[in-house]
């Protein structure tokens, strides 16, 4: 489990350290640990912020409504 800076972890899930910080502030991002003035992500936090997001495609979606 690594630990990150904003920018570090932008890139490390492919977003910008802007949408970062504002999903920070809006709770919608992943969980992030405050040392001082300082914001750090784990990789382990970060993973499973992704993951929580994983989507299905569309065309599965209406293929198992038709099917059902």
């Amino acid at each position: 489990m690594a630990n990150m800076r904003v920018s570090q972890a932008a890139d490390y899930v492919g977003l910008s350290k802007s949408y970062l910080d504002k999903a920070r502030c809006y709770g919608a991002g992943p969980a992030y640990i405050k040392l001082g003035s300082s914001v750090i992500y784990t990789t382990a936090d970060l993973d499973a912020w992704v993951s929580q997001n994983r989507r299905a495609p569309v065309n599965d979606n209406i293929a198992a409504r038709a099917a059902a």
